[in-house]
């Protein structure tokens, strides 16, 4: 007899579990049958992880001590792109060169899902998803977002802007740079789509239009600096207001380690959300390993571990109000009244504004970021 055969009663109750947590998509939380599903499986295979990413490092590291399953992190610096390239190559590979899940930009979700690539599964926190960052049958679901935040050089200026209109004011002449190009780069892109957003009190038809025109106001004024804006040259002082994904600044603020000194400030109005998802791949070897994933990230341990890292949770404005993240983690952001007013745009509407601003920005705005 092989030395890998189960006895008759081991083997029934491993079927059992694991026809309990795959026989239908609704969320098994943290269960007794889920966990020993995902222990007999004994590995999890996650793809596009950097440790140094919104806090994963400590997360994968507090999965594998809860619950004792080893962690294959492949490709850690891969995009979305390699992600499911990795899915279609490994869909007949039963080893750990397999991803089981994957974390990809919003518009994966829905595209991986109209390939076959993704399987459905509801977390026990499901409902707390907002509608517009999920797909309804549970192939794709938002985890963790950014908002368009200034990343402020206090050495240089004095007095913060609070909101997209202070732009405008004459003492930031020469000092408001995008993180990127918004031809090409969906920061700037967002970037100029929240500024429109700010500008029409939220009509999203309108965003991308208005949009452009305060961004060719900006530069009428000389207050744009058309070059990529980054945490070095916001020290340096040639770009002391960046506009930035608030991880992304926050990240940058703790890098100069006081010099200078960094604020970042999330606008009052116009404070749109970038978000990430996660997805199941419908090859996975361990799908059990990979839901068990799944309830950790979207537990209440597991969001606080993405504010850890600077990336906003996906239940934040749900959580917070029930006091349910460290007041060490809360301290390093910004007031978390400001996140309440995230907006979440749908891919469509996101598309829509990137087709607009892509095109008309030389156009309309005529400064040429470099």
């Amino acid at each position: 007899m092989s030395t890998r055969s189960f006895s008759i009663s081991s083997l029934s109750a491993l079927a059992l579990a694991t026809l309990a947590v795959c026989g239908a998509p609704s969320a098994q939380a943290q269960s007794a049958q889920l966990i020993a599903a995902a222990k007999a499986e004994g590995n999890l295979s996650v793809i596009a992880l950097a440790r140094s990413w919104c806090g994963y490092g400590a997360i994968i590291d507090g999965f594998k001590a809860k619950y004792g399953i080893n962690v294959t992190e492949l490709n850690p610096d891969a995009g979305s792109a390699d992600e499911i390239e990795a899915i279609k190559a490994n869909k007949d590979n039963k080893g750990p060169q397999a991803p089981d899940t994957i974390d990809v930009g919003l518009s994966f979700g829905p595209s991986s899902k109209a390939a076959g690539l993704l399987q459905p599964y509801k977390v026990a926190t499901w409902a707390s998803i907002p509608a517009n960052e999920k797909d309804p049958e549970g192939f794709w679901y938002g985890d963790y977002y950014g908002v368009l935040s200034f990343q402020i050089n206090a050495d240089l200026i004095s007095k913060a802007p609070t909101d997209w209109a202070d732009l405008l004011k004459p003492e930031y002449k020469g000092a408001v740079a995008l993180a990127g190009d918004p031809r090409a780069s969906n920061q700037a892109i967002q970037a100029v789509y929240a500024a429109g957003l700010s500008m029409t009190g939220g009509d999203h038809s309108k965003a991308a239009a208005a949009g452009l025109k305060f961004f060719a106001d900006l530069n009428k004024a000389g207050n744009f600096v058309p070059v990529i804006g980054k945490t070095a040259s916001l020290a340096q002082g040639t770009t002391p207001i960046v506009i930035a994904w608030d991880y992304n600044a926050l990240s940058g603020r703790d890098q100069l380690k006081g010099n200078p000194k960094v604020n970042v400030v999330v606008p009052k109005t116009g404070v749109v959300a970038g978000v990430y998802v996660q997805a199941i791949s419908a090859y996975a070897p361990r799908p059990n390993a990979a839901k068990l994933w799944m309830e950790y990230l979207y537990s209440d341990e597991g969001q606080q571990g993405l504010l850890n890292g600077y990336c906003h949770p996906i239940r934040f404005n749900e959580m917070a109000p029930k006091g349910k993240f460290t007041k060490a983690s809360l301290d390093k952001l910004p007031p978390a009244d400001a996140y309440a007013k995230a907006i979440f745009p749908s891919l469509e509407q996101q598309n829509a504004a990137k087709e607009i601003i892509t095109k008309q920005w030389d156009q309309v705005v005529g400064a040429t970021v470099k």
